[in-house]
């Protein structure tokens, strides 16, 4: 860009903005998902405890260490 003034849709055709308005519905949609799973985690990490599994068992089962686990879930 040599010192010109740079239009909403770039000076090579491509739109940044229309990039950028993609980027941010992907992460809203990611973060809805991302809700979901934990809500569904969460579940599972009760059904565990319910069934008799240990917290290092989970965590290993989620690939985090015991006091992690445990801190998330522990006193719910």
């Amino acid at each position: 860009m040599a010192g010109g003034k740079r239009t909403l849709n770039g000076e090579d055709g491509n739109d940044p903005l229309a990039a950028l308005r993609a980027v941010a519905a992907n992460r809203q949609r990611l973060a809805s998902e991302n809700v979901a799973l934990d809500r569904e985690q969460a579940a599972l990490v009760r059904k565990a405890r319910n069934a008799g599994f240990g917290w290092q068992m989970i965590a290993t089962a989620l690939g985090v260490t015991r006091q992690a686990v445990h801190k998330k879930y522990g006193r719910r």
